[in-house]
């Protein structure tokens, strides 16, 4: 007999692919199934918190790293590449022990590039189809779709049709493998309820950039007159809370915290990472975005939503505080969003 167990394995870079992983464990659950969650790190911390009662595994670090500098980039990803390669060798053979050991049904990778397996169903999330790196962008991009073309379905969280979120990010004109569109995928709800803060800042990413951001954050907002909260996204076992005059500081929320937060908040200023801008789709939310410096991706995706009018944004060494009033003149991505047959998509874990 089938058994209903689901490796879900999101990478551990920043929190965001653990995040837009949370809705969909739900609707596993939701359809009968049994998520065994598996990832390193904060991302692992994260999904322990919210799914306290199921298995959590650990998987190999890919140990990502950014440079200080944005124009180093590239050559610390590429310093790091043999941790990464390391990571995926390994991360395929403990999967291998996972599917016998839990009896898997299927696998769902959220960009972890070895957490597949030839004999059990297994997809990967990602939005990008093409992997932006400049110069190289044409390499990094054939590298990446070789290992997608060894999952069986490559599930994109994006609309398939104009408008959407990612552009010539998640949409090729003829891919040689299985793609599916899931539309965005945000772990948070509309709520009606009052507004309480006038900013909300909500920081994401690995270090040292987080830092780099938080620090330049703290000392443009000291003199701001609103009243603020400030998430730093520092996950650990016990929460931080503080307060400084008209600022808020929690070192992290709970997703049911973010969610009522977002809703309290008038406008909110973020990185322009792919789940955070999902987050801010669904919610129709006001906001600014800074991208990561030398994150050819988040930069693309500031650049195009405030061209398509949605969200301003400014690179972290240009910021001035004045720049928020920008974003009266910019109106939220309106959704026409169809809801997603999860049980027709989850039809590929039902093989025999």
């Amino acid at each position: 007999m089938n058994t209903k167990n689901i490796l879900v394995a999101p990478l551990n870079w920043g929190l965001g692919h653990a995040a837009r992983c949370i809705p969909l464990i739900k609707e596993l659950i939701n359809q009968g199934y049994t998520p065994v969650l598996a990832s390193d790190g904060n991302a692992l911390n994260l999904l322990k918190k919210e799914f306290p009662n199921l298995i959590a595994l650990e998987l190999p670090s890919y140990e990502i790293e950014y440079a200080k500098k944005a124009k180093n980039f590239k050559w610390k990803l590429l310093k790091n590449s043999p941790k990464t390669i390391n990571a995926i060798i390994e991360e395929k053979k403990l999967v291998k022990k996972w599917c016998e050991e839990y009896d898997l049904a299927g696998i769902i990778s959220d960009n972890r590039l070895g957490v597949y397996n030839k004999k059990v169903p297994s997809v990967i999330i990602t939005h990008q189809l093409r992997v932006l790196s400049g110069k190289t962008t044409w390499i990094s991009s054939k590298l990446h779709q070789r290992f997608i073309k060894k999952f069986n379905e490559c599930w994109v969280p994006d609309f398939e049709k104009k408008p959407n979120l990612t552009g010539k990010l998640g949409h090729l004109k003829d891919a040689s493998f299985t793609v599916k569109y899931l539309g965005p995928l945000s772990r948070l709800n509309i709520l009606k309820i009052e507004k309480k803060y006038d900013l909300m800042i909500i920081l994401s990413g690995p270090e040292p950039q987080r830092t780099l951001l938080e620090d330049l954050l703290i000392k443009k907002i000291r003199f701001l007159n609103k009243k603020i909260l400030f998430v730093k996204g520092l996950v650990s076992d016990k929460q931080v809370v503080s307060e400084n005059e008209h600022i808020t500081f929690y070192n992290f929320m709970t997703s049911a915290e973010i969610e009522k937060a977002f809703n309290e908040s008038e406008i909110i200023l973020c990185r322009s990472g792919y789940t955070t801008i999902m987050d801010l789709v669904k919610l129709n939310k006001k906001a600014f975005l800074i991208p990561t410096p030398g994150q050819t991706e988040q930069e693309y995706l500031a650049r195009r939503l405030k061209k398509n009018g949605h969200f301003p944004y400014s690179k972290q060494e240009d910021f001035e505080i004045e720049m928020l009033d920008e974003i009266d003149f910019y109106k939220p991505f309106l959704t026409s969003e169809k809801e997603q047959n999860w049980k027709q998509l989850f039809v590929l874990f039902e093989r025999e």
